[in-house]
Order: structure tokens, then sequence, then C-alpha cells
């Protein structure tokens, strides 16, 4: 990665904190309704795995998805325009939160149900396969969903048929309120790969650099042997979602994972590399203000989605041919 791109990543890791910082505010004033699952403290798992792919390369995640449609390049107007609901988001606004997509880029979106789209990934694998395709599909997900039927079906398929699928599981200690030791009987989840005759590894999640290198090591193995699994080891600042007591953890225990702020980590090697001074990172995250103020005005001028609008985005016309 040459230093151009480096800091083209510290702008879009600073990027996706402030538009998430920025949501939670605009929530509690009201103007974001439905759930909201912020990604701050996991900025390096989503820019750096997305940092490593190629254009033809497919993403898939579960509800926790601003951070990730930004890193596919959805832009911050956007983005921000789909959680106020606003017919110029990229869902036309009625996606909202957790249903962000942009095929276009090759993201196949947020997915609500826990689990349920680690099967669309093994089937759009299927599918390039079929097409002889050099495709490789990431698919995210959280601890919790290694837990439930759909993963355990989507990775043995994907270990039978050898299919080019990257699963990336960021496990940030806790399933809503559960923490993992609690819930799962394997603590090192990236071991129940090996279920599956599936190659699988950790990496620290919160080092974009080091997430960068483990997904590409890890998408060159998709590209030519089939599947792999990557656990990385991150956690989230906030709460599961806007209104969760956190009761199950300790002041404490956030704090000394913000100690390891991951755009702090990587601030201090982009200083120690010699890639940016303290002048050119600051400027950087001007122009990150700048962009989500843009941002967030964009969105509250936009117009509601109109009922015209969602009979479009459900019905079509009949295609069938009577002659």
């Amino acid at each position: 990665m040459n230093k151009t791109k480096k800091l083209e990543l510290y702008h879009e890791m600073v990027l996706v904190r402030r538009v998430e910082e920025r949501a939670a505010q605009l929530y509690q004033e009201g103007k974001i309704g439905g759930f909201l699952h912020l990604y701050i403290g996991q900025e390096a798992v989503g820019c750096g795995a997305l940092a490593a792919r190629q254009p033809q390369d497919r993403v898939l995640t579960a509800y926790r998805d601003h951070g990730i449609a930004l890193a596919a390049g959805i832009e911050a107007k956007v983005v921000m325009a789909e959680l106020l609901g606003k017919k110029t988001g990229t869902s036309k606004g009625f996606g909202g939160s957790m249903h962000m997509a942009d095929t276009r880029l090759n993201y196949w979106g947020g997915h609500a149900i826990v689990g349920s789209h680690l099967p669309f990934a093994a089937g759009m694998a299927l599918a390039d396969r079929y097409r002889a395709q050099d495709n490789v599909t990431l698919c995210f997900f959280g601890d919790g969903a290694t837990n439930i039927g759909y993963f355990h079906e989507a990775l043995n398929l994907a270990g039978v048929w050898d299919l080019p699928v990257v699963w990336i599981c960021e496990n940030n200690q806790y399933g809503m309120g559960t923490a993992v030791a609690r819930a799962s009987a394997v603590e090192e989840i990236h071991m129940k790969a090996e279920a599956y005759n599936t190659a699988h590894s950790r990496v620290d999640g919160m080092h974009v650099m080091k997430v960068y290198e483990a997904v590409q090591e890890a998408i060159q193995h998709a590209r030519e042997k089939g599947p792999y699994f990557l656990e990385a080891i991150t956690y989230r600042f906030e709460g599961h979602s806007m209104g969760d007591p956190e009761r199950y953890r300790t002041k404490d225990e956030v704090g000394s994972w913000e100690e390891n702020d991951p755009i702090g980590i990587y601030r201090k090697y982009l200083i120690e590399e010699k890639v940016a001074d303290e002048a050119a990172l600051n400027k950087q995250e001007q122009r990150v203000e700048d962009e989500v103020q843009e941002a967030v005005q964009y969105a509250e001028e936009s117009p509601d989605p109109t009922w015209d609008d969602l009979l479009e985005s459900v019905y079509v016309d009949d295609y069938r041919d009577e002659s």
C-alpha cells in the first residue's frame, strides 16, 4: 500500500467515526428512527478489510453496517440520507440503518436478521464458481452469529464445494449483552472453522494495517483454494444499539479498550512510518468534519420518499411475453 492509499485509509476511518458520532446525535434529536447500531471502535476491521479487496469482490455484512457502507465507497451524504429516511439515501430511505446496499459497488447490503446473510454469501460464491468468475465474497458477521444454524450450514457448504468466500467474524466480545464465553463453547471462534475443513486465523482487529494484510492473504487463499475464516478481535465502544444500558460491562473495561483506539493506533503508525506528519493528519480530519457537515445538511434538505417511490421499489411491470 503506497503513502497516498495509507492516507486515504486514515481519512476513511475518521469519516466512519464522525458519521457514527453525528448519527448518534441525530438519533437523540429524533431525526433517525428505528434501531441504530454504531460501528465506533471497529473501524479498523471494515476499513482494513475492504482496502484489501478488488472491485469485483463482493461484500455483505450484518446490521452494524454504516461503517462497511462507507468503506465500500458509498458517499457520506448518501449514508446520512438513508439514516434519515430520505429519498436520496442508498436504499431510497426505505432500508434505514440496517439495510444499506449498493450493488454497483458490489456492496450487497446490511442484513438485520442475525446470520441470515451467511447463506447468501455462500450462494454468491457458488454462482461465481459456476460462472468461472474471479470473484471473492467477503462476509462480515458478529461473534453471536457463530452460534446459530445459518453459520454452520453456510460454512459447511462452502467447505464442501471449496467456495471463494472469506468469512470475517468481528469478535467485539459481546453478542448484544452476552459475553462470548457465556454463549459459545469455543471461545477462540476461528477454531469453529476446523469443523468444516476451512483454513482460519486470528488478527488484531484494532490495527488496520494488520487487518489489511490478513485479509489480503485470506482473499488470495479464497481465490486460489477455497474458503477462509478470519476472526478479528475488536471492541465496540458504544452500546449494542441506542438505549443500551450497558449493565453487562464496566466503565473500566470500556476505558481499557478505548486506550487502544484504532484511529489513534493508526495515527501513531503513520507518523512513525513517516507517511504523514501531525499537520497532514489534522488536515484530513478537518476535511472529514466539512464532509460530515455537508452530509447532514444534504440529508436534512433531501425530500422524503413518496408512496409512488415505494411501489416502484416493490412492484415491476408484467414482463411476460403474451405472443
